[in-house]
């Protein structure tokens, strides 16, 4: 297996949309948690993230990446889809808490393996320059949508605008499953 630049970029570049439209939903979504559940997954995604690091040797391949990448962007998807039919309340900011602290878990193992799979140093540069662009382009796209979402279609409660943003988040990560698979090719 191996990985198309030029794919990936774009993946990457989508997946920084999606981080950058999440920004200001997630605290609203998170609300109802009382502050001690931060400290508690704050405590688990450290160890997580030990444990994880106890196995670079086996996880960075190719295919372990791969799968990993798949497995991360899977479990974002289960979170929007969880949102959007449990919208609000104590059990759905604890999943998607619980949801996003088990994708960080995974978050320098990506990061490392992502620096070893496109190693020269031009690839790096143009991947954060994919990465950033489409952060900044999620994040105005985000601002203006609430601006949409309150002036046009009058919702002017955070949640509302919060739900509906879910719908393009919906959109939005299918679009990265899809561009993550191209983004990988199998050697013959």
């Amino acid at each position: 297996m191996t990985i198309l630049p030029r794919r990936y970029f774009w993946y990457k570049f989508i997946n920084s949309i999606f981080n950058g439209l999440t920004v200001g939903a997630i605290f609203t979504m998170y609300a109802p948690l009382e502050p001690s559940i931060f400290s508690v997954g704050g405590i688990l995604l450290a160890l997580g993230m030990i444990i994880v690091a106890r196995f670079y040797d086996r996880l960075i391949r190719i295919e372990r990446f791969y799968q990993i990448s798949l497995m991360v962007e899977w479990i974002m998807l289960f979170a929007v889809i969880y949102y959007l039919l449990h919208p609000y309340g104590y059990m759905t900011a604890l999943v998607i808490y619980a949801s996003y602290q088990l994708v960080f878990t995974f978050g320098s193992y990506l990061v490392r393996a992502e620096t070893l799979f496109l190693p020269r140093r031009r690839l790096l540069s143009w991947l954060d320059i994919y990465k950033q662009s489409g952060y900044l382009a999620g994040l105005a796209l985000s601002w203006g949508l609430y601006k949409l979402f309150e002036h046009t279609l009058g919702l002017t409660e955070n949640t509302e605008k919060v739900y509906a943003m879910h719908w393009l988040l919906l959109v939005c990560e299918g679009m990265i499953i899809f561009s993550l698979i191209r983004a990988f090719k199998q050697k013959t």
